[in-house]
């Protein structure tokens, strides 16, 4: 018959059967492990394209729009630090506690960011309204060259204190990943607000105001 014919030896027609069917389901499940894996590649790759966007996000527009950064240093006192004066001239050296008592902004920047050169306009005319109501402006010039700060302060016209992170080692402690990045500190020394990215007059007065409302001891 042509199923004994087509059938191997010792092997019976419902084993035949069982065989095919066999293959068949291998086929299908083989087939939806290829769907199952192109959808979790897909899902991975649209992922990672979502974290790069927001990666690339410049830190200019965070700042821009009033976006504070995430910071556990908010809420905190400041940290503390001793660093040298950026000035063509022998200068002491400038200690964070020497502030006390008054409300600081600091200002991390550096000669080569374009941010921190659009903002530094906005930041020394700032200065010359606020200086007589007690507020103090302290840069912070971040891995930099000293002539080129120094040229930067003398382009911009930048006539508050300035100070020199040669190493880098006060933004580490600040948490500081890139510049501009500038930090509001109330008269007790907390860091009471931190803004990443270039400043604009409405992020910076609003700031401000909040650190002259704030009651002195």
């Amino acid at each position: 018959m042509e199923t004994e014919e087509n059938t191997p030896e010792g092997i019976s027609p419902d084993e035949v059967y069982v065989g095919k069917g066999t293959r068949g389901h291998r086929k299908h499940v083989r087939k939806r492990r290829i769907i199952i894996f192109l959808l979790v590649s897909l899902f991975s790759v649209a992922l990672l394209a979502l974290l790069g966007s927001q990666l690339l996000i410049p830190a200019q527009t965070q700042g821009q729009n009033g976006n504070a950064g995430d910071s556990p240093l908010v809420g905190h006192p400041a940290p503390d630090f001793t660093l040298p004066a950026l000035s063509s001239h022998a200068a002491p050296a400038i200690h964070l506690t020497g502030f006390r008592g008054k409300p600081m902004m600091l200002n991390f920047w550096a000669s080569w960011c374009v941010p921190c050169q659009h903002e530094a306009p906005l930041l020394e005319a700032t200065w010359q309204r606020v200086q007589s109501q007690g507020m103090v402006f302290l840069g912070i010039d971040f891995e930099d060259t000293q002539s080129d700060a120094l040229n930067f302060l003398q382009q911009y016209g930048i006539t508050y204190p300035n100070v020199v992170d040669a190493t880098g080692s006060v933004g580490i402690n600040y948490g500081v990943t890139g510049v501009p990045e500038t930090f509001f500190i109330d008269r007790h020394g907390v860091i009471i607000h931190k803004v990443i990215g270039e400043l604009t007059e409405q992020t910076l007065q609003s700031n401000l105001q909040l650190l002259l409302r704030a009651a002195p001891h």
